[in-house]
C-alpha cells in the first residue's frame, strides 16, 4: 500500500479502503463498524474514533504493523480534546424537575437523527417569559448529547441586557468554548474569526445552544452555514426573519403537567393531601413554569403551609405576582425585561390590553383602546407578538392570564388617572354599537347595514355578522353588563331586541337567559311595558329553549302577556300565547298548551304577523306529538312546509331556512316515535343538511343522535356509531344534553363489543 504521507484520518482511511478494493459494506462486515460510521469517519463528519474502533478497522483492512501505526497516529493527530463548556455553559439548578413538553422533544429528537445533508439543522424555541425555554434546550442537549460527539456548547447571548454582547464577542466566546487554541484566534485575529467560527462548527459534529437571543440581528451571525451540527435557539422573540429555521413555539403546560411538576417540588404526601388545592395553584399560576416552580419552591421552603393556604393567598389577583416571589425568582421582573424593550407605543397598547373583559380582541377592538386606525394597530399588536407578550390565533390576540395581570399593573403606575376607564368605555361603547348593528342582519325588517353606518369591520353579510357576533361574544357581553350598572338601559333594550332572532344561530352559548333578563330590567326601569314585554317573551324563550325550564318560562310568558296587555300590544300578546303553548306542551297539559296556541295564531292572524303564524303552526305540531298523536302532527308539520313554500319572500330568508330544518327534524322524529325508521333517517338527513348549510351546530346535535338512534334501531350500527361519532365532534357548540347522550351512546357501542 502506499504511503498515505501526513493525510488526515478520513482520507487516510478511505485511500487504504480503496487500494484493499473494498466497499464500504465489505469493510463494516470485516471490521464489526457500522457502515454510516465509517462514512461519517471517511467524510469528517464524526470525531475520530478511539483506540478500539482504529484497531477493528485496521484488522478488517489487514494492514500490517506498520500500516496500523500509521493509522493510530492519523487518529491521534486528528482528535482533538473533547471542548470544555467551563464558562460557557451554566446549568441552572432544579433542570431536573422536568416535565411535560413530549411533542417538542419528540420533533428534536426527530431532527438530531435526520440524515445528514451537509447543512446543519437550526431550531428555534420561542415563547413568552417564564414558558421554560432554557429548561426544555438544556433538558434536550443532555438528552441529545451523544449524537454530537464533538461538543455540546451553550451560549447565552443575554438578549435581555440593556446593551448585549456583540455578536463578535459571542462568536469569540463559542471559539473558547470549541477548545480552539488561543495560538489560532491570536493567527485568525478578529477579522478572521467569522471563517474560523464556520469552519470549525464545519468540521464537527456539535450541538450549539444559543439562548436568550436578543433579536435575528444578534444571532444570524452566529449560525453556521455547513457541517453537521444543530442548534437550539431560545427567545422570547418569535425571530421570524430567520430562513430555514424550524420553529417550535412553546406555551404553557397542560393541567396534568402543571400538578406533576408542582408535586415534584412540594412531595407527594402534601400533594396528595388536597389535590383540589394543587390544581387550583397550577390554575392561578396560569400553568406556567417558572409560575410554577416559584409556587412549588415557596411551599417546598414552608413545611407548614398547606397547600390550601397558598392556593387562597393566589386567589387574590391584586397580590398574585407579588406573591409568586420566592427568594431571587421573581416572576414579575422576568416580565419587566421583555416589557422595557417595547417601543412607546407598544408599551401604551400592552397597559391598555389589560381592560379588555374577554379573553382576546381583535385589531379593530385594540383599535378603539388607542384611538388609532386598525391597521396602524395591527401592526403594534404584531410587535407584542414578536416580543413574546402577546399571543395569536387567527387574527384574534390573546394575554397569557399573569401577563394580563402586570400589564395591569403597568396601568396603574405608567398612565394617568381616568385613562383606564376612558379605553374601557370607548371599546364597550363601539362593541354594543357593532353588535346592534351585527345583530340586525338577523331581524325583519333590518338586514344589512345601513348606508350611513361607518364601521371598520367587516358586516357585507350575515354570515360575517354572525362570526363576529360569536367572536367578540364574551367582549360584548361585558360591555351590556357595563351598560347595565351604568344605568344606560335604553342601550341595553336595544342590543337585546337586536340580538332576538340571532339567539337562534347559537342558541347553546349559555348566556341568552342573562342578556334577556338584563334587558328586562332595563326595560322596567325605562317604565316602557312594550319594551318590558318584549324582553319578558324573550326571557321565555331563552329559560325554554336554552336552560329546559318550562315551568319558570309559563311563569315568565305570563308576565310578558300582562305587559303587552297594558301596552295594548298585539303582537307581543301572541308572543306570550305562543311561548306558554311551547312550555305547557313540554309540561304535558296538551290542551292548555292546545289553547293557548289558538290564541298566539288568532292574533298573529290578525296583525299580518307571517312569522308569528309560521312558528304558531310548527307550534301546533309539537305538542300533537308529545300526546303520541304521530300521524297528525306529521300532516301539521306538512302543512306548514306548504304554509313556508307560499310564503316566499315575506319570510325572512335565514327565518325560512331555520324553521325548514326544524321542521324536517320534526317529521324524523314523529317517525321515529312511529319505529318507521328508514323514514325517519331520510327526514333527519334532510335536516342535517340543512343545519349544516346555514352554519348551526346547536340543533345539529339534536339530529345527530336522534339519527344515530334510529339507525341504530335499524340495525345500522356502523352508520349509527358514525352519527354519535359526528354530534361529539361538534363538542360545546351543540346541544350540552345531545353531547351526553352521544358520549353515552359510543361507550354503549364500546361494552357491548361493536367497537
Amino acid at each position: 500500500m502506499t504511503d498515505a504521507g501526513g493525510e488526515g484520518f478520513g482520507p487516510l482511511l478511505r485511500q487504504w479502503r480503496l487500494e484493499a478494493s473494498l466497499t464500504i459494506e465489505a469493510l463494516a462486515e470485516a471490521s464489526g463498524v457500522s457502515v454510516r460510521g465509517i462514512g461519517d469517519l471517511e467524510r469528517g463528519r464524526r470525531a475520530t474514533p478511539q483506540r478500539g474502533t482504529v484497531a477493528a478497522l485496521a484488522d478488517g483492512l489487514g494492514l500490517g504493523e506498520a500500516e496500523r501505526e500509521r493509522l493510530l497516529a492519523a487518529a491521534r493527530a486528528g482528535r482533538q480534546p473533547r471542548p470544555s463548556t467551563a464558562g460557557v455553559c451554566a446549568f441552572p439548578r432544579g433542570i431536573d424537575h422536568f416535565v411535560g413538553r413530549e411533542a417538542e422533544l419528540a420533533r428534536l429528537t426527530a431532527l438530531a437523527e435526520q440524515p445528514a445533508s451537509g447543512q446543519p439543522v437550526v431550531v428555534a424555541l420561542p415563547g413568552p417569559p417564564g414558558t421554560g425555554k432554557t429548561t426544555l434546550a438544556l433538558h434536550a442537549a443532555r438528552m441529545l448529547a451523544d449524537r454530537f460527539p464533538d461538543a455540546q456548547l451553550m451560549v447565552d447571548l443575554r438578549g435581555m441586557d440593556d446593551a448585549p454582547p456583540a455578536p463578535a464577542e459571542l462568536m469569540l466566546r463559542a471559539l473558547k468554548g470549541l477548545g480552539v487554541p488561543d495560538r489560532d484566534l491570536a493567527k485568525a485575529g478578529p477579522q478572521g474569526h467569522p471563517e474560523l467560527y464556520r469552519q470549525t462548527l464545519a468540521e464537527r459534529r456539535c450541538l450549539l445552544v444559543l439562548d436568550n437571543a436578543r433579536d435575528e440581528a444578534q444571532v444570524r451571525p452566529l449560525l453556521p452555514s455547513a457541517g453537521a451540527g444543530m442548534v437550539i435557539i431560545t427567545s422570547r422573540r418569535m425571530l421570524t426573519g430567520l430562513e430555514s429555521v424550524h420553529r417550535l413555539p412553546l406555551g404553557e403546560l397542560s393541567p396534568a403537567e402543571s400538578a406533576v411538576f408542582l408535586t415534584s417540588l412540594v412531595g407527594q404526601e402534601r400533594a396528595d393531601a388536597d389535590p383540589d388545592a394543587l390544581a387550583e395553584v397550577a390554575q392561578r399560576c396560569a400553568h406556567l413554569p417558572l409560575a410554577l416552580r416559584v409556587a412549588g419552591n415557596w411551599l417546598a421552603t414552608r413545611t407548614g403551609w398547606t397547600v390550601r393556604r397558598l392556593a387562597d393567598r393566589l386567589a387574590l389577583e391584586e397580590r398574585r405576582l407579588d406573591t409568586l416571589t420566592a427568594g431571587d425568582l421573581h416572576l414579575s421582573a422576568a416580565f419587566d425585561l421583555s416589557y422595557r424593550q417595547l417601543t412607546p407605543k407598544a408599551a401604551r397598547l400592552f397597559r391598555l390590553l389589560s381592560v379588555v373583559d374577554g379573553p382576546d380582541v381583535d385589531a379593530a377592538g385594540a383599535a378603539q383602546l388607542m384611538g388609532r386606525p386598525p391597521f396602524d394597530t395591527e401592526d403594534t399588536l404584531e410587535e407584542l407578538v414578536e416580543s413574546g407578550l402577546l399571543g395569536t390565533d387567527r387574527d384574534r390576540y390573546r394575554f397569557h392570564d399573569l401577563l394580563r395581570l402586570y400589564a395591569r399593573n403597568r396601568l396603574r403606575a405608567d398612565e394617568p388617572d381616568g385613562t383606564a376607564e376612558a379605553a374601557r368605555s370607548a371599546l364597550h361603547r363601539w362593541l354594543l354599537e357593532t353588535a346592534v348593528v351585527a345583530g340586525r342582519w338577523y331581524e325583519p325588517d333590518h338586514g344589512a347595514p345601513p348606508p350611513t353606518w361607518q364601521g371598520i369591520v367587516d358586516l357585507s353579510t350575515a354570515e360575517h355578522a354572525r362570526q363576529w357576533l360569536q367572536a367578540e361574544g364574551d367582549n360584548w357581553l361585558a360591555a351590556l353588563r357595563a351598560a347595565a350598572a351604568a344605568g344606560q338601559h335604553a342601550t341595553v333594550v336595544e342590543v337585546a331586541e337586536a340580538l332576538h332572532w340571532f339567539s337562534d344561530q347559537w342558541m347553546f352559548w349559555g348566556h341568552w337567559p342573562e342578556v334577556f333578563r338584563t334587558a328586562v330590567h332595563s326595560a322596567q326601569a325605562l317604565g316602557d311595558p312594550l319594551a318590558e314585554a318584549t324582553q319578558l317573551n324573550y326571557h321565555a324563550w331563552a329559560l325554554l329553549m336554552c336552560e329546559g325550564r318550562p315551568r319558570d318560562s309559563v311563569e315568565r310568558s305570563a308576565q310578558a302577556l300582562a305587559a303587552a296587555r297594558r301596552a295594548e300590544h298585539l303582537p307581543q300578546q301572541g308572543w306570550a300565547y305562543y311561548y306558554s303553548a311551547w312550555a305547557l306542551g313540554l309540561l304535558g297539559d296538551y290542551a292548555g298548551a292546545a289553547r293557548h296556541n289558538r290564541e298566539a295564531a288568532t292574533l298573529f292572524e290578525t296583525v299580518g304577523d307571517v312569522h308569528g303564524t309560521l312558528q304558531a303552526m310548527s307550534n301546533h305540531s309539537d305538542y300533537l306529538s308529545l300526546a303520541g298523536r304521530q300521524e297528525e302532527a306529521i300532516l301539521e308539520i306538512q302543512r306548514t312546509l306548504t304554509f313556508l313554500d307560499q310564503a316566499g319572500d315575506r319570510i325572512e330568508p335565514h327565518i325560512a331556512a331555520f324553521s325548514r330544518a326544524r321542521l324536517q327534524m320534526k317529521i324524523g322524529f314523529a317517525h321515529s316515535a312511529l319505529e318507521n325508521w328508514s323514514e325517519a333517517a331520510v327526514h333527519l338527513r334532510a335536516a342535517l343538511d340543512l343545519w349544516r348549510d346555514s352554519a348551526n351546530p346547536g340543533p345539529e346535535g339534536q339530529a345527530l343522535v336522534r339519527l344515530g338512534d334510529a339507525l341504530l334501531a335499524a340495525g345500522r350500527r356502523d352508520e349509527a356509531r358514525t352519527a354519535f361519532t359526528r354530534a361529539v365532534s361538534l363538542g360545546t357548540a351543540t346541544d350540552p344534553t345531545s353531547l351526553t347522550a352521544a358520549r353515552a351512546r359510543l361507550d354503549d357501542l364500546r361494552t357491548t363489543g361493536t367497537e
